[in-house]
């Protein structure tokens, strides 16, 4: 049942066979959120963060982030992470912000890869490190990542 609310909240949030309509999108999703379905956690915690169909709530939306986290889902790990980078409902951790890049860089996410490559580069100085994670992003077709990767490589 939990798998049909995301799908309800799905065809509200797109206009698939009905109005879109984000409140009705918001409220699809709350059900299956509850219910413990990770994507459905991941679209509140994006919604509680852009304030779309919803009131704007960082904390909330970090809240949700980590519950689909938990659940190994990748987008909400490298989100999460975001939150932590800039400080967005949880105190600003970098640390913090690099294991969940991590984590969901070794799931394969390109924004995670290259982020996790940004913050070696910058902040470690770790160009090994940073390469590494550039090449993962840059052959996803992460331009950010192709264009920092052929500056590492100049260097």
């Amino acid at each position: 049942m939990a798998v049909c609310y995301k799908q309800l909240g799905e065809c509200y949030e797109y206009g698939k066979g009905v109005e879109k309509d984000e409140n009705q999108a918001v409220y699809w999703y709350i059900k299956a959120a509850e219910q413990g379905v990770a994507e459905a956690q991941y679209n509140l915690g994006v919604r509680y963060y852009n304030g779309t169909g919803i009131a704007k709530d960082e904390t909330q939306a970090v809240y949700w982030y980590k519950k689909a986290a938990k659940q190994r889902h990748a987008n909400a790990r490298c989100n999460l992470g975001v939150c932590y980078d800039e400080g967005k409902g949880v105190a600003k951790d970098r640390r913090e912000a690099a294991y969940w890049y991590k984590k969901a860089a070794e799931q394969g996410n390109a924004d995670a890869q290259y982020k996790l490559g940004w913050y070696f580069y910058n902040d470690k100085n770790y160009f090994g490190d940073a390469a590494y994670w550039y090449k993962k992003a840059a052959a996803q077709g992460h331009v950010d990542a192709q264009e920092n990767l052929a500056r590492i490589e100049k260097e």
